[in-house]
């Protein structure tokens, strides 16, 4: 059985503009960047005959993907698509102790302690636990041939790697934008990137 999604980050918010932190518990909406970026993926891949959106619960993916939405297409929401949840840092500013704290986060990730989070927050591992809930749902619908998948940017590079079969801890080696895509092959039971953070459809907006 193949299958075809298409993976997306969601648009901007003001709170990614201020560098406030949203992690799972932040339930922020798009900006005006934001549905512009929406807007402009729509644009580009609304051509695709999509089976199915998936998304998380948080209004940010929602809102991405509206476009596509009102085209009638079956939509879930689904938990595993969820952002991170990052504990006590949810909804502060970025200050110089609270960087230092995510620093000190990213290079155990990096070192491999996958077990590690911030206070009352998730792991990497936790997050995989519920994102291969959300990925056998999804490759257990027999119907749904190409899908549209909005999530969240440290979720999605820990997700990529999930499906990929890389080791979590080189996680940030996928970059990630607003609205970037990245388009995978499921085949055999296999997943493979067939299109590595494609942002074009966001040139006219740089250009701008």
């Amino acid at each position: 059985m193949k299958k075809t999604f298409y993976f997306i980050r969601h648009g901007q918010t003001d709170l990614n503009l201020k560098g406030i932190v949203q992690g799972r518990g932040v339930n922020s909406p798009l900006n005006k960047m934001g549905i512009a970026q929406a807007q402009a993926f729509f644009e580009r891949y609304n051509t695709v005959p999509f089976d199915k959106i998936y998304t998380s619960t948080l209004l940010r993916t929602h809102q991405t993907v509206q476009g596509f939405i009102d085209l009638d297409l079956p939509w879930e929401q689904l938990v595993g698509l969820d952002e991170i949840s990052w504990g006590v840092y949810e909804g502060k500013e970025q200050t110089p102790e609270l960087l230092s704290g995510f620093e000190q986060l990213v290079a155990a990730w990096r070192n491999g302690e996958l077990d590690v989070s911030i206070e009352n927050g998730e792991s990497p591992n936790a997050l995989m636990a519920r994102q291969q809930i959300a990925l056998d749902h999804m490759l257990a619908q027999t119907d749904e041939k190409n899908i549209l998948v909005c999530m969240h940017g440290r979720a999605l590079r820990i997700m990529l790697c999930l499906m990929t079969g890389i080791d979590a801890r080189y996680m940030d080696d996928f970059p990630h934008t607003n609205t970037a895509l990245y388009k995978l092959l499921y085949d055999n039971g296999q997943f493979e990137i067939i299109d590595h953070y494609n942002t074009t459809h966001l040139e006219a907006l740089i250009n701008e």
